[in-house]
């Protein structure tokens, strides 16, 4: 049995996989500062004495220092996330994602732990080449638009991580998530399912930003979590970048559709400028597919629970 250390611990996924863990008879230890995460999400772990918790921003070297020195791995999941948060506050969303994760990988070389390093399919930028695949160039949009500095400050997570690979011997593997969905989910950041759901629950417009038509793959956190802890198991993942997400595509106006039946809404859908929900000038991803052969050669996964139960489950 392992002793993990999650950073971003109490956020969505973070959350999910310290119950995984915990349920498998690992020890837990998790750190957040709460920025986007909830305490809610793993009050429910307390009670568990093989679980741990820190309140605490990563970049803190001296509570970062001592949690590594007492895991035996780390899932290192903490970032700012959200199309929204990204937008609205690009300074945090470079500094956490950069220093922080050279704070994780820093002290993880000192004690020779393993690092699952989460990044994301925002890496593909608007590359066009779909489904995207691990090797495939990626295609940033220019600096002015700070809706890019969420995927340049990931991309620059993974060159670091390979270098700490590469030049210090460091055990790092890397997951890029595509969407990803399940309960405990909050559409505050920007996430577009939740947002869809509280809506149609409410009876108030669901607001599809954009034309509706570009499309996205959920996944459901259940299988996400899978994932990640089959990565952390094999040898052979180790110096390696892997896609984790569904390959069932939908039109988020399709999305909007099959949610307002669903919750039995008579909820009207409305399409809103991009200009108006972010900035003027916004960009977005038409299509954003996984290509999943790899993580499917490596260890046999593939995601396995259907869009409607997922739905359900976040309706619910």
């Amino acid at each position: 049995m392992a002793h993990a250390l999650i950073t971003g611990g109490a956020g969505f996924i973070g959350s999910h996989l310290a119950e995984a863990l915990l349920a498998a008879g690992h020890e837990v230890t998790i750190i957040d500062d709460l920025s986007t995460g909830r305490f809610e999400n793993v009050e429910h772990l307390t009670a568990d004495k093989r679980f741990k918790y820190a309140i605490e921003d990563i970049r803190n070297e001296t509570v970062m220092d001592r949690l590594v020195s007492e895991c035996d791995l780390i899932y290192h999941l903490a970032a700012a996330v959200g199309v929204n948060l990204i937008v609205s506050a690009p300074i945090d969303t470079i500094s956490i994602n950069v220093s922080g994760t050279e704070t994780v990988l820093r002290i993880a070389r000192r004690y020779r732990r393993k690092v699952l390093l989460a990044s994301t399919s925002e890496i593909y930028g608007k590359s066009t080449k779909v489904p995207f695949s691990e090797e495939d160039d990626r295609v940033m949009g220019p600096t002015t638009r700070s809706r890019w500095s969420y995927a340049a400050s990931k991309a620059l997570d993974e060159f670091l991580a390979l270098a700490y690979y590469r030049e210090v011997g460091l055990p790092v593997v890397i997951f890029r998530l595509f969407n990803t969905v399940g309960p405990r989910q909050r559409g505050r950041y920007g996430m577009v399912i939740p947002r869809f759901v509280q809506w149609a629950l409410r009876g108030e417009p669901i607001q599809v930003y954009g034309d509706g038509k570009q499309s996205r793959c959920f996944t459901n956190v259940r299988d996400v979590v899978q994932a990640i802890i089959g990565l952390a198991d094999a040898p052979q993942a180790i110096g390696q970048v892997y896609n984790i997400g569904s390959t069932e595509e939908i039109t988020i106006y399709d999305l909007a559709v099959r949610i307002r039946e669903k919750t039995g809404s008579e909820s009207e859908i409305v399409l809103v400028p991009y200009e108006r929900a972010y900035a003027k000038g916004f960009e977005d991803m038409r299509r954003r597919v996984p290509d999943i052969s790899k993580i499917r050669r490596t260890i046999g996964w593939e995601p396995t629970i259907p869009l409607d139960e997922t739905w359900d489950e976040v309706i619910a």
